[in-house]
């Protein structure tokens, strides 16, 4: 049979028809991990990689500068305003200005008799020590002019930034019970009371840890400049980790009992042995395993 001729073009007979295009298999998207998921895999990894590295590092440095044992500081509100004002300065400094709140703000609480008046040196704390006195009135420094402050605490340094967490961290507190008082943190779960102080503007993880460890034993694991150098120069945390990274993957790779050893020993560590600046790696005992020494360590 011939084609018929439509408008002037000639039809061809149809062919078989094309087969229809496959659509591309979608590739299924990797779920992010959460915070905790990455700490406990971080973990994971260490101690498959690199085993016994943890009891290694605390160990060495108990041999070298004793093993702490916990003991209270200060009271836990004098605790968090004094971590308050170290933030970002020298230990030293933050001691000259909570002093100076004392001596603006004085108790009425009675000097206890006998008590000595001489700085007392505190656990993981880099400068002289405070000594054993009534803290400051709370209700007079909360309730001070906030350019007053300022000036009362301008020899710590930075004090147009801390003054104004000051008041706002005793506001909370005495919000939450009529009172300054942190004591009822000490029954809540760790996580949970770090989450309640961190909520405060201008308290983050580390601040929150400090007080409740300090205070109360909590076993969290607080992560400062000091700590996280040092912690990044062996390897226990990665090198773009950050202070936020950090106090995770300690949880993660911490018991609760070693926490505050931990804390304890690595600041230490950090001040005496492994500065910011030229380290003394000659002297460090925990140079066969430190990747900053040696970046094969095992």
């Amino acid at each position: 049979m011939s084609p018929r001729t439509i408008a002037g073009s000639t039809a061809k007979p149809a062919g078989p028809a094309a087969p229809a295009k496959s659509k591309p298999k979608s590739v299924p998207r990797r779920r992010k991990l959460g915070p905790e998921q990455v700490a406990r895999a971080w973990a994971r990894r260490l101690d498959a990689r690199r085993p016994g590295l943890v009891a290694f590092v605390l160990d060495r440095l108990a041999e070298a500068n004793g093993r702490p044992v916990w003991q209270p500081r200060l009271d836990p509100v004098s605790e968090l305003v004094l971590t308050i004002l170290s933030a970002n300065s020298a230990d030293i400094n933050a001691e000259v200005a909570f002093e100076a709140l004392r001596a603006a703000y004085p108790s009425s609480a009675p000097i206890p008799a006998g008590a000595p008046t001489e700085p007392r040196a505190l656990p993981g704390w880099g400068g002289r020590g405070l000594p054993d006195m009534p803290p400051p009135d709370w209700s007079s420094v909360e309730a001070a002019p906030l350019a007053e402050l300022t000036d009362v605490i301008r020899p710590g340094g930075l004090a147009n930034q801390k003054a104004p967490r000051i008041p706002a961290a005793l506001n909370a507190l005495r919000a939450n019970g009529g009172s300054y008082s942190l004591e009822f943190l000490a029954a809540k779960p760790p996580l949970e009371a770090r989450d309640w102080l961190a909520a405060i503007p201008g308290i983050g993880k580390k601040t929150a840890s400090v007080v409740l460890l300090f205070s109360f034993g909590t076993p969290l694991m607080p992560v400062d400049r000091h700590v996280l150098r040092v912690s990044q120069r062996i390897g226990l945390i990665p090198p773009r980790a950050d202070p936020d990274e950090a106090h995770d993957m300690y949880l993660a790779m911490l018991a609760p009992e070693q926490m505050y050893e931990a804390h304890v020993s690595l600041i230490t560590h950090g001040r005496r042995t492994c500065h910011a600046q030229r380290p003394d790696c000659e002297h460090c005992p925990l140079a066969p395993r430190c990747r900053y020494f040696d970046p094969k360590a095992e």
